[in-house]
């Protein structure tokens, strides 16, 4: 659960709802100046099916919740279901949601190795020292990766190794099909894995923070502007930075702007309580009576 209190409310969304946002940007990139997903190297075969795999992966890349947020845990602060840096202060909880992620798609192996290869990169950042620049998850633009992913490092290693050995097995499927063993090259793979952590990122950059500032800026990083680092252009060896600034309204500039639609409409679904709030009996029967709102915002290219 993705929580934002502020002005005396406190939004709710879910992180599948936030998974799938990801994945709608993530069918959306691409125009003159950025390559879809899946082409980003010319020896990929059938780019198309790979586009697919990437944009799937993408929109699932968080469905590991589903069960925690049928039944979640409870806020002992406020009495709904507890957010995301509450759960992930018990490590074992957080590996748990990935570990049933990546049983769910068992002829998928791409989909599992990006999935997977996401959730390496976000313990690399906790776990060692100097992690590939490339791969520094936007999750941490403004705060330490201990900050959110708390305790020793012991854990967190542990399940990256067990990541790389599930992905030696996804890896070897995929190097047995003749259009797959080209999507694991570097100049393929790379910008995948780098374009599932950027549009988790805006996703997240929404979902976490829905209230808009006074001046009507509406990101999850408040009124500043914010910059996309290392983000892959035509190809893995062409790298831009994306400058991210909010421009009111719930607008959000581009700039450049990678989207195949100008403006890029984004619909949010968030649960809205108005504190102070009596805390729910049963979470499930508060949750399923509260229609959720759907928020808008735009993605907008400089002018």
């Amino acid at each position: 659960m993705l929580k934002t209190i502020q002005d005396g409310k406190i939004w709710m969304v879910t992180q599948p709802d936030h998974s799938q946002i990801a994945g709608y940007i993530a069918a959306h990139w691409g125009n003159r100046l950025f390559a879809c997903p899946g082409y980003f190297s010319a020896s990929v075969k059938d780019p198309e099916r790979l586009r697919a795999e990437a944009i799937l992966a993408i929109a699932e890349h968080d469905n590991g919740w589903w069960e925690w947020e049928a039944i979640p845990d409870v806020s002992v602060a406020d009495g709904f279901s507890a957010g995301l840096g509450e759960v992930l202060q018990s490590q074992q909880a957080g590996m748990d949601r990935w570990r049933s992620a990546l049983t769910r798609f068992q002829n998928r192996p791409m989909v599992n190795l990006l999935i997977s290869s996401h959730a390496y990169w976000l313990y690399a950042a906790r776990a060692i020292q100097n992690p590939e620049p490339a791969f520094n998850h936007p999750l941490f633009w403004k705060g330490a990766p201990e900050k959110l992913y708390a305790g020793s490092n012991e854990a967190p290693l542990a399940f990256m190794a067990e990541c790389k050995k599930m992905q030696l097995g996804w890896i070897a499927e995929l190097r047995a099909d003749p259009e797959g063993a080209s999507w694991i090259e570097p100049a393929s793979l790379a910008p995948l894995q780098r374009l599932i952590q950027l549009c988790d990122g805006i996703s997240l950059a929404l979902c976490s923070a829905l209230i808009p500032a006074k001046s009507g800026a509406s990101n999850g990083l408040g009124e500043d502007p914010y910059e996309l680092h290392e983000v892959p252009r035509g190809s893995w060896s062409d790298r831009c930075t994306i400058t991210v600034t909010p421009r009111g309204d719930r607008r959000i500039e581009l700039d450049p702007y990678p989207f195949d639609v100008d403006p890029l409409p984004v619909m949010m679904p968030a649960r809205i309580v108005e504190l102070p709030a009596k805390k729910p009996a049963h979470i499930q029967t508060w949750w399923h009576s509260r229609f959720a709102k759907q928020i808008e915002f735009q993605f907008v290219s400089a002018k």
